[in-house]
């Protein structure tokens, strides 16, 4: 489905201690727009709606809804730190092209 590497896992862990509330969890959507057709979203939500799949992420999980899986499946979430800067970096199969900084593809 989706791997989450273990320096997202960290990540993952850091932010969501910060909000000190057990049921936030971070979430992963794709929606329309940026320069290759198709961006990549995160955000934190202490709900889980009937369409959303849970990734394991350590001792959490990731929330995906059902309608941005169908782009993602199989992707990597990473978490790097590099020249440019600090983020979740997604390595997915799917995406036929991508932007020069990784937060937009397009599948088709």
């Amino acid at each position: 489905m989706i791997t989450i590497t273990e320096p997202a896992k960290a990540k993952i862990a850091d932010v969501l201690a910060e909000e000190n509330n057990p049921k936030m969890r971070l979430r992963m959507y794709v929606q329309g727009g940026g320069c290759s057709g198709m961006s990549y979203g995160f955000t934190l939500d202490d709900k889980q709606n009937e369409d959303d799949f849970e990734i394991p992420a350590g001792e959490s999980s990731v929330l995906v809804d059902s309608m941005s899986l169908q782009y993602v499946s199989g992707a990597e979430i990473d978490y790097v730190d590099d020249l440019q800067g600090s983020r979740f970096s997604i390595k997915n199969p799917q995406a036929q092209t991508t932007c020069g900084c990784g937060s937009s593809f397009n599948p088709y």
